[in-house]
């Protein structure tokens, strides 16, 4: 049992609380254990200049922390850090690996993702409760006719994995992750293909067969919040 009384297979208690703010097309609160994030998607005519005259929209993201969202307060950033920016890049790769960006017109597709609370795995959170936003929001594009019924391409979703003290574990609270000897962030699509696998060493080089059980122990993690979001969007 670990410090929250969970098995080492085991997700934190996950809500994901649709609608949460009025005004964008689409919003969520994703709790994650202890960890809140509040993902609000925009969308706004128009492309960025690149992308002009192509007959296609694009998606970005972006992601920031409340200056007390952790025990001691971080200063506002006025300009991102190199982490939110590594984040935010993150989150727009995998929102857009969902989305068939040709069927939504020339507009842009803005996910703005908020940590109100921080407990660990906020990057994960932020990706699974964006989805959800997304779903949302594209609703409305399809009811507004401003995007294909067929634009929604996938399910998306992502969770922390590491080896603490010895001990393969499923979606680290912030404890866990401090002292992790490994720690992996992995992104799936329904199908079960890898949007993404951010691994690291924090101390002695892991095995390929380690590996191979994260990534096993991720997918089955990642399997259950599908779940949570399609009884969420149903």
């Amino acid at each position: 049992m670990r410090t929250d009384q969970r098995r080492n297979n085991e997700l934190r208690p996950v809500k994901i609380t649709p609608g949460y703010v009025d005004y964008p097309e689409g919003s969520v609160l994703i709790e994650a254990g202890k960890t809140r994030v509040l993902c609000a998607v925009s969308v706004t005519p128009g492309v960025p200049k690149w992308l002009a005259n192509q007959n296609q929209g694009w998606l970005t993201a972006e992601y920031a922390m409340l200056p007390r969202a952790t025990h001691t307060r971080t200063p506002r950033e006025t300009t991102p850090s190199a982490r939110s920016q590594e984040i935010k890049r993150l989150i727009g790769r995998s929102l857009r690996a969902a989305v068939d960006l040709r069927l939504i017109g020339e507009n842009t597709i803005a996910i703005d993702c908020d940590v109100l609370q921080a407990d660990g795995g906020t990057r994960t959170a932020a990706i699974t409760g964006a989805y959800v936003a997304l779903a949302l929001a594209l609703r409305k594009m399809i009811a507004d006719k401003t995007a294909s019924p067929r634009v929604l391409k996938t399910q998306v979703a992502a969770v922390s994995v590491g080896i603490v003290s010895g001990e393969e574990m499923l979606d680290l609270c912030y404890t866990e992750d401090s002292r992790a000897e490994v720690d992996f962030n992995v992104v799936l699509t329904r199908e079960g293909k890898f949007i993404e696998v951010q691994g690291t060493a924090e101390g002695e080089p892991f095995a390929r067969d380690a590996m191979n059980r994260l990534i096993d122990l991720a997918r089955d993690g990642i399997g259950e919040l599908f779940k949570i979001q399609k009884s969420v969007l149903e």
